[in-house]
């Protein structure tokens, strides 16, 4: 490995999966300014929409998540083309 390229700076961090409240800590250089305590244990913590607990290839189920309105905005924007 080449020196100097690599970030000095891993610690734990907890991520958490908004979508179903999973959390898990792993490594990370990742800057976060909010925390969450996990078992006594305070971590600072970088919130996902998704991850392998609630992706569909994981887990083998089709799921929507819609966590900002992105399919009822293109219904309003598109809702003047419906052809009914």
């Amino acid at each position: 490995m080449q020196k100097g390229i690599h970030p000095e700076n891993y610690r734990l961090v907890a991520f958490k999966d908004m979508s179903n409240e999973d959390v898990f800590i792993t490594k990370s250089t990742v800057e976060t300014k909010e925390t969450i305590e996990v078992d006594g244990v305070e971590y600072p913590v970088f919130k996902m929409e998704i991850s392998r607990t609630s992706h569909p290839f994981y887990t083998g189920k089709s799921k929507l998540i819609d966590t900002a309105g992105r399919i009822d905005k293109f219904k309003t924007k598109y809702a003047k083309f419906d052809k009914k």
